[in-house]
């Protein structure tokens, strides 16, 4: 039996990429949450702020979603999550296998396609090769009220192309060791007193402790989790272990949705903190 390929001319599949994507983007451009960084603490911070019934809009300026989990230990394609954080995996339907009391090895692309996945199940959008380069910013009281973002070709080509606005209730920068979206208000908000001093050598166990402590409203509208608290707090760094970094995610959501919600805001995440 032959497959009949149904005839379809290219200015159709255009008007359709066009039209849908406008439609996406018209109803981020205000938005609840926006998270910068798709690794795993930004992908979790997707899954339970959207979760939570707040909109959620997750920039990633790669064309890709992991993080540093793609990497996995040297580029051995595992990674090691610790309890409670399996409780999380559990949840996605991530498969674990058990190393020893509270220590589990993982696969690394299966947990960063199921992060994702749960993500965009439990309505977030996730939006690829959109770097974000400022913040909008307003005083009295100073607070951060949305981002400033370009595309991540405009970006690398070196093009001097006007960029637009986001505007959100709370901004989530989880982009990492670099702590992008600090590092940018650090230089242009100095009135704000945030300083990005880089993470400190290889401490697995403290940093894990040191990252969920330290997950926190910056400054109002500001959010911080996973690295990119070591990189404000100078505290150490933990390796290809990532149940910090989900747990930083869980707890930055649930941060979020208390603030924005208040009393009408629900335990979100299936463990405490």
């Amino acid at each position: 039996m032959m497959c009949e390929i149904k005839d379809i001319e290219e200015e159709t599949i255009t008007k359709a990429i066009i039209k849908k994507t406008t439609e996406d983007w018209l109803s981020i451009v205000d938005t609840d949450v926006v998270i910068v960084g798709a690794g795993p603490a930004g992908l979790t911070a997707a899954i339970y702020a959207a979760k939570a019934g707040l909109k959620t809009v997750l920039f990633e300026r790669r064309l890709s979603f992991g993080g540093g989990m793609g990497g996995g230990g040297m580029q051995f394609h595992k990674i090691v999550v610790e309890r409670p954080a399996d409780a999380i995996l559990r949840e996605i339907n991530c498969k674990m296998e058990w190393i020893e009391d509270g220590l589990f090895i993982v696969d690394a692309a299966e947990m960063i396609a199921k992060l994702a996945a749960k993500a965009i199940d439990s309505g977030a959008k996730i939006i690829l090769g959109v770097t974000v380069d400022d913040v909008i910013y307003r005083d009295n009281p100073p607070r951060i009220t949305g981002v400033v973002i370009q595309w991540s070709s405009v970006m690398m080509a070196g093009l001097h192309v006007d960029p637009l606005g986001v505007k959100a209730k709370a901004v989530v920068d989880s982009t990492g060791h670099d702590a992008e979206v600090l590092s940018v208000i650090s230089r242009k908000i100095p009135e704000l007193n945030i300083s990005v001093r880089g993470e400190k050598s290889m401490w697995a166990s403290q940093a894990e402790k040191m990252v969920i402590e330290g997950t926190r409203e910056v400054c109002p509208g500001l959010f911080v989790a996973g690295m990119a608290v070591a990189a404000i707090d100078r505290i150490p760094r933990m390796g290809p272990i990532f149940g910090g970094m989900l747990l930083s995610g869980a707890k930055v959501a649930q941060l979020i949705a208390n603030k924005i919600m208040g009393e009408r805001a629900q335990k979100i995440i299936p463990f405490s903190l």
